[in-house]
């Protein structure tokens, strides 16, 4: 049915949110015990980042209701808003608290305990963060095709597959940064070193959150299909034998999977009332054909207006 989602991004999801677990509680025993601050931010990454695995799946599952009364168009958007909402989370919960414990330790900076607890949960941490990146960019992998990952993100329609990728992609810098500032203010004896990398790991947050509320946005404001797949669109329809001009093609996207497709057609004018609905259905039947996603087709005024003048000129 529309809105179904490819195995891989269910499994990504669901990967992220077993490994965040694991690796939230990890963190947060080893910053009790050596009282690192990156440590703490970096648990709060995680504990964050589990909370928007759940928010994906909700909204995978909010998008695939049917259509009501309320909604005649269905819910797709619904994956649209979650997305959103975990990249606001990301930004309210991990970045800010992360900067905000970052900023603390540097105005009163304290001694690090044994950091051994630190280097063993990082090590942890990198093996659960990294098996649950492999399977993001698998599903990530499989959705782009042969696009760089820039392009590949921007003309996605599908948030779920792209962000679990990002999201561990962050958790694995933030690691990098913890263990840097960890290492750094034990070897130079600097307590400042450890609130510096926290600092850096909200910034890192920061940008991260941006980018994908800047594209969630884009999806839910709604967006057409790609260009490309427009200008083929096109030229089926102006390749039908009955079709005489074709104005515009208006496409959007109401979910990664349901696409929403209205044409401006003008069809010969000899065409009797029954040839320009035989038309009309060909021509639906073909677009179809061409791109499975469009569920809902439309012709505009020029096309409606030609089938009244047939059945008027054929009542006559």
């Amino acid at each position: 049915m529309p809105g179904d989602k490819p195995p891989e991004s269910r499994i990504a999801i669901i990967a992220a949110i077993l490994g965040n677990i694991a690796v939230a509680l990890t963190k947060f025993i080893a910053a009790a015990f050596t009282g690192s601050s990156a440590m703490l931010s970096e648990g709060i990454h995680s504990l964050v980042d589990t909370g928007n695995g759940g928010l994906l799946l909700l909204g995978i599952r909010a998008s695939r209701k049917p259509p009501d009364i309320e909604h005649p168009f269905g819910h797709g958007k619904e994956l649209y808003f979650w997305s959103l909402v975990v990249a606001i989370a990301i930004f309210a919960v991990g970045c800010g608290t992360a900067i905000y414990e970052g900023v603390t330790h540097l105005i009163t900076p304290q001694e690090m305990r044994d950091p051994f607890w630190n280097y063993v949960v990082l090590g942890f941490a990198v093996v659960f963060e990294g098996t649950s990146w492999i399977f993001g960019w698998k599903a990530f992998a499989a959705a782009k095709g042969r696009r760089g990952i820039v392009d590949a993100i921007h003309r996605s329609k599908d948030p779920s597959n792209f962000m679990v990728f990002f999201e561990d992609s962050a958790a694995l810098l933030g690691l990098l940064i913890a263990f840097g500032g960890i290492l750094i203010g034990r070897i130079f004896d600097n307590h400042y070193a450890d609130g510096v990398a926290s600092i850096l790991i909200g910034l890192v947050l920061g940008v991260i959150s941006f980018f994908l509320a800047y594209e969630s946005k884009g999806l839910l404001i709604g967006e057409g299909v790609d260009p490309e797949a427009l200008l083929r669109l096109r030229k089926l329809v102006e390749a039908d034998h009955d079709v005489e001009h074709v104005g515009g093609l208006l496409t959007m996207h109401f979910g990664p999977h349901e696409v929403l497709l209205t044409l401006e057609v003008k069809f010969r004018d000899n065409l009797s009332a029954t040839e320009v609905r035989e038309a009309v259905g060909r021509l639906t039947r073909n677009v179809r054909t061409e791109n499975p996603d469009i569920t809902r087709v439309f012709f505009g005024s020029d096309s409606v207006a030609q089938i009244e003048e047939s059945v008027s000129t054929s009542h006559h």
